[in-house]
């Protein structure tokens, strides 16, 4: 079965691809006009100079499909603050009841021109993106502060971020709670996933760090991080930091489970690598990260700003003939599993 076959809203039949012209307010209007609908956008270009929003409330709202090649771009006159397409924003509301509470955004290319960010959830409940390729945007995904007592529920999957190398630029930013990420690749931020918000389960995340443009310089790349977060009660499974100075950063607040991380680093121009550093005490779980340091860095396994807490880190697979902090084994359950370097 076709698109129209199965019930989708064909957006070109009101508003034409590859025009060159502004579209955002057509295309608002196509979604305000159309509750409880699919809109389907074939493949070809939309330009928009302003965001696009959907409603949270159930009765009004519309899921968003887009074919492969279907990219939303922002123009050169861009200048809002915030996402191309902002799901939840036109109508807040928090209900999971009600018929059409769980609407999606699927598929296609959504391109900030370096000026945007690509697509945020502002309200509504158990939201979902997946299968969609953001491209020179700010922040790639921004979950906000959610509509259920700060829970947002979002479950995020198959996801290709590319952000655009300056400092500024993060992959994913998560305000809001209880959230999934799942499948995701991310490449030229200054800071993969940034985690302000907990009871988020993290999976099979890989954030690539690379030296270009702003991300070049030294004082940059000794702030880049793969994985920031600034609260507690997260959880991180097979996710893999790519040449960020430090892999993971946490709280004393943080209680979080991380396992069978991955820490590298392709290149050694940064000259520092650490693999996980708390601001504070440490109060995580780290089991069976792999850590793969250069031979000729500063390198550093774990590092903690203030003594005590009750965390630990068990078996990590490093070389720890290199590694010139040995704070980490204060932390340390079990043994490390030496691994040759490279």
């Amino acid at each position: 079965m076709n698109e129209r076959e199965l019930g989708y809203l064909i957006v070109t039949d009101y508003i034409k691809a590859d025009s060159g012209k502004d579209a955002s307010d057509e295309l608002q209007k196509l979604i305000l006009d159309n509750p409880n609908r699919t809109l389907y956008f074939p493949d070809g270009g939309y330009l928009i100079s302003k965001p696009i929003c959907t409603p949270a409330n159930p009765i009004h709202s519309v899921s968003l499909v887009l074919s492969c090649y279907a990219t939303i771009k922002a123009t050169d006159d861009w200048t809002e603050k915030e996402a191309l397409v902002r799901l939840g924003a036109a109508e807040p509301f928090n209900d999971i009841n009600t018929n059409g509470s769980n609407y999606f955004f699927e598929g296609g290319i959504l391109d900030g021109s370096g000026k945007a960010n690509g697509i945020s959830i502002d309200s509504g409940r158990e939201t979902a993106i997946r299968k969609v390729s953001i491209k020179n945007t700010v922040i790639g995904i921004h979950i906000k502060w959610g509509a259920n007592s700060r829970s947002s529920d979002a479950d995020v999957r198959d996801v290709n971020i590319v952000g655009t190398n300056k400092v500024g630029s993060w992959g994913v930013l998560l305000e809001g709670h209880d959230n999934t990420l799942t499948n995701m690749r991310i490449a030229s931020v200054h800071k993969g996933i940034v985690a302000h918000s907990g009871g988020n389960l993290f999976r099979n995340l890989h954030p690539l760090y690379i030296y270009e443009d702003e991300l070049a310089l030294e004082e940059n790349y000794l702030t880049s991080v793969g994985f920031e977060d600034e609260w507690n009660d997260n959880f991180y499974d097979i996710c893999y930091s790519d040449n960020f100075c430090t892999g993971f950063t946490m709280q004393t607040s943080s209680n979080n489970i991380y396992n069978n991380s991955y820490i590298m680093w392709y290149s050694s121009d940064g000259g520092v690598e650490v693999g996980f550093k708390v601001f504070g005490k440490f109060n995580s779980i780290i089991r069976s990260p792999r850590v793969n340091f250069r031979i000729d860095t500063k390198n550093s396994l774990l590092t903690v700003s203030e003594e005590g807490g009750a965390g630990f880190i068990e078996s990590p697979m490093t070389d720890p003939t290199i590694i010139e902090d040995k704070q980490y084994e204060d932390y340390l359950t079990g043994k490390i599993v030496p691994r040759k370097t490279v």
